[in-house]
This record gives structure tokens, C-alpha cells and sequence, in this order.
């Protein structure tokens, strides 16, 4: 059995974005607030974070940024992957000499590759670190899907522990289960999924919802964990209507207009990804107000 990066919730943050660059003031808030409500990991330079629109260097000044600042107050796991195998192993490791936790690595997007492809990407980067590492599959986003056979393969491979799985096809993460057991943990990638992933086994959830629930989400997934099966239910089931404001429009429009309304300063995303349309802002207002986050 592997050694499990994080049980619980982790928190796939929203990065702050000024005209000139990176907000590291209002990113530090952020990050202060999810400590604090005690999330089991930070996921920093993800999807939420908008990693696709940053330049290697903001990358790493991001990274090193909330490694810093969280000092070891829990995980924080580095999203370094690339299209560019060879982009993705510097990266990876950069964020290891700069003392991360672990990787996260979303599969290659728009070049693709085969299911053989990807076993070779991630064994070229799995070689050149010693980090635990997560998958990251997202087919919505990227146009190809880890199989679970492609996870066995990659489960055999001793630093690579995990997948984020959002795909949303339960049948598929039930399938990698039942293949990898205890060799390759599961989180959810969808947060209308994580009880459902979780009671086939899954062990937490790579969060958006987090960046404005942090310690809902975090005691969701604990009383799951201790066996409160009913009441992680419920919790799950409560926030459906947030959940689906928080991906109304394509995400980080959404977190990150919550976020301001809650009274932070995030900007909006950098395009292509643009603000959100008054319409949602003012559905997205009540939503936050109904369940007293404003």
C-alpha cells in the first residue's frame, strides 16, 4: 500500500490577478483562510488557478509563494503539468527543490497523446522526481481520458499515488478502484461527486468549492471519513445549488466573482476566460447570501 498524500479536502485555489501580474497580497489572504479553516491540502497553479494563462515564471514566483506562506502548515501540492513533457519535468522540478508536498500533473491537452503516450509522459516525469504524484484526468478539458487500464499500468510506478478524477463518469472511477485498490487513491474532481467517489473508496476531493467553503468542505469529507455517512450526504446534497453557481460559466469565472463578492480581490480571469455576466452575479449573490456567506 502507498503512502496516501492527503485524506480530506484540497482546495484547488483561485489565483489573484492584477494588470501588472499576481496579487500576492490578496493571495495570501486566501491561503491564511484555508489554513486556517483546516483544509488537508492546497493545490496551487491548477486549472482554478489558472496555470494556462501563466508564464513559467509566474509558475514558479506562485508556487514558491504559498509554499512559503503555508510553511508546512499542510500540503501543498504543485500543479506542473505541461503538454510539453520536457516543460513538465522542469517544472516538477522546480516545485520539489522548492519544497512542495507533491504534483499534481494533468494530462497532455491539444497535442494529446495515446494511452501508450501517456504511460511514457508520466514515467519520463515520475523518473526525474521523487514526489508523490497525482494524476490529473480532465478529458472535458484536455480531449483525452486516462483508462483505467492505463491507471493500473501507471499505479505500478512507486511515486505515483494518485488521480484526480474528473471525468464524471462514476462507472469509470469504480472501474479504477476495483483495478488499483490501495496502490492509486482517488479524489474527486468534481465537487457535486465527492460522497458519491468517496463510497467507492475515494479518499477526499480536489476542491473548488473550498476556495469559499473551505471548512464545509473539509468537515464534509471527515465525517464521511469517521463513518457519519448520512450527514456527508446531507452536507453534499445542501450545496448542490452553490456548486452549480460555481459552474455556471466556465471555472474560475464563477469562484472567482464569489470570491469578490465575499469580499476578496481577485480580479477577474485572464482571457480568453473573461467576467461574469450581471445576469449570474446577481444569481450568484443570492446563492452566497442563502447559505450565509455574505
Amino acid at each position: 500500500m502507498k503512502k496516501i498524500l492527503f485524506e480530506g479536502c484540497g482546495t484547488a485555489i483561485a489565483t489573484p490577478f492584477t494588470k501588472e501580474g499576481i496579487n500576492f497580497e490578496e493571495f495570501k489572504k486566501l491561503l491564511e483562510n484555508q489554513v486556517e479553516n483546516e483544509v488537508d491540502a492546497i493545490i496551487v497553479c491548477g486549472t482554478t488557478g489558472e496555470s494556462a494563462t501563466m508564464s513559467m515564471e509566474e509558475r514558479k514566483e506562485t508556487i514558491k509563494f504559498a509554499i512559503d506562506i503555508v510553511a508546512g502548515r499542510t500540503k501543498v501540492i504543485a500543479g506542473t503539468g505541461a503538454n510539453n513533457t520536457k516543460t513538465a519535468i522542469e517544472m516538477s522540478k522546480y516545485a520539489q527543490k522548492a519544497g512542495a508536498d507533491g504534483l499534481l500533473i494533468v494530462t497532455p491537452y491539444y497535442n494529446k497523446t495515446t494511452q501508450k503516450g501517456l504511460i511514457a509522459h508520466y514515467a519520463a516525469i515520475s523518473k526525474e522526481v521523487e514526489l508523490p504524484i497525482i494524476l490529473y484526468n480532465v478529458p472535458s478539458r484536455t480531449g483525452v481520458n486516462i483508462t483505467p487500464e492505463t491507471c493500473l499500468e501507471l499505479s505500478k510506478i512507486e511515486n505515483i499515488v494518485a488521480i484526480k478524477e474528473a471525468s464524471g463518469n462514476i462507472s469509470q472511477v469504480a472501474k479504477i478502484a476495483n483495478l488499483c485498490g490501495d496502490n492509486l487513491a482517488i479524489y474527486s474532481g468534481n465537487d457535486d461527486q465527492i460522497i458519491p467517489v468517496m463510497s467507492l473508496g475515494g479518499k477526499g476531493v480536489i476542491s473548488v468549492l473550498s476556495n469559499i467553503m473551505p471548512k464545509y468542505t473539509h468537515e464534509m469529507t471527515m465525517k464521511y471519513l469517521n463513518g457519519e455517512v448520512k450527514e456527508a450526504c446531507k452536507m453534499q446534497l445542501e450545496v448542490l445549488d452553490l456548486i452549480d453557481m460555481l459552474f455556471v460559466e466556465v471555472n474560475p469565472i464563477p469562484v472567482k466573482q464569489a470570491l469578490n463578492i465575499m469580499g476578496y480581490n481577485f480580479g477577474i480571469p485572464r482571457l480568453p476566460l473573461i467576467e461574469m455576466t450581471e445576469q449570474n452575479k446577481e444569481k450568484m449573490k443570492k446563492v452566497l447570501e442563502k447559505h450565509k456567506l455574505i
